[in-house]
């Protein structure tokens, strides 16, 4: 054979094995990408992934004098993959990369059960990972409280004032740290006056709450204020004043953990109580 045709039927040949070999490669599901906060472990390939606006997730976060467990639940912008390996990688290989990572990262580990299981967090950023070998899961949330984006109805409010004499009403925001009622507030409040239309007998406290940020003599002005601009607004809607009181509690009846954006969503409400 000619050494021309020899050399050019063997990068031929080099060129056909690559363009196979690429095509063989796995590749990344549909629409799954890395996380921008830690990078994959080198010649994997994303099985499957998860994105959700607002989700809850359950760590483990310690053990207890028993030796048991104990999880955290966490609420927030939820993230998740499936990752498979390349061939020839330990569960132990894998947990040790990513517990280097982490740390090099600047996050602290609250939890570590060698060689599968790892639970990090930085500032609200959350990490929980599962090394298995052959493929890991890696599951990123950002607590935050949730945006309220659907309202109750007169007749749900009326149901569970019914059932437990009052009701904690999320629609109507304030300007912060004022007690100035937001437009997009219009919605829920009519939905009360309609409550009190079809409900000629009900009297109602309109309660203020706030959560713990700032002084508790401030809340306690705040919530009182909010309260009544809340009852200001529903007599200048056709509600009798002598069907309505205002109270402000302040920071000093929370329904929620304090220490978490969520929960600081949460006791930062209107209640309604039947009188």
């Amino acid at each position: 054979m000619h050494k021309g045709l020899g050399f050019v039927l063997l990068f031929l040949s080099l060129i056909t094995c690559t363009v196979f070999a690429q095509e063989d490669a796995p590749q990344d599901a549909e629409g799954c990408k890395d996380s921008p906060l830690i990078s994959r472990f080198p010649g994997g390939h994303i099985n499957s992934c998860e994105n959700k606006e607002f989700e809850q997730l359950k760590v483990p976060a310690g053990k207890n004098s028993d030796g048991d467990v104990i999880e955290k639940t966490l609420e927030g912008e939820y993230h998740s993959w499936d990752y498979a390996t390349r061939d020839g990688l330990s569960e132990l290989q894998v947990f040790r990369n990513f517990e280097s990572a982490f740390k090099q990262a600047g996050f602290h580990l609250v939890y570590e059960d060698s060689p599968n299981t790892i639970t990090a967090n930085k500032g609200d950023t959350w990490i929980y990972f599962e090394s298995h070998g052959a493929y890991y899961y890696q599951t990123i949330l950002t607590v935050k409280g949730m945006q309220q984006e659907v309202t109750a109805d007169a007749s749900a409010l009326n149901d569970e004032l019914n059932k437990t004499g009052h009701v904690s009403v999320y629609g109507i925001h304030f300007d912060t740290g004022k007690a100035t009622i937001q437009p997009d507030s219009e919605q829920t409040l009519q939905q009360i006056v309609a409550l009190l239309q079809q409900n000629p007998d009900l009297k109602l406290r309109v309660e203020g709450h706030t959560d713990n940020v700032g002084s508790a003599t401030a809340n306690q002005a705040l919530s009182e204020k909010r309260a009544q601009a809340v009852v200001a607004w529903l007599t200048s809607h056709g509600v009798e004043a002598s069907r309505l009181a205002a109270k402000g509690f302040g920071s000093t009846k929370p329904i929620a953990d304090n220490t978490n954006d969520e929960g600081k969503a949460k006791n930062r409400r209107v209640e309604l109580v039947k009188m």
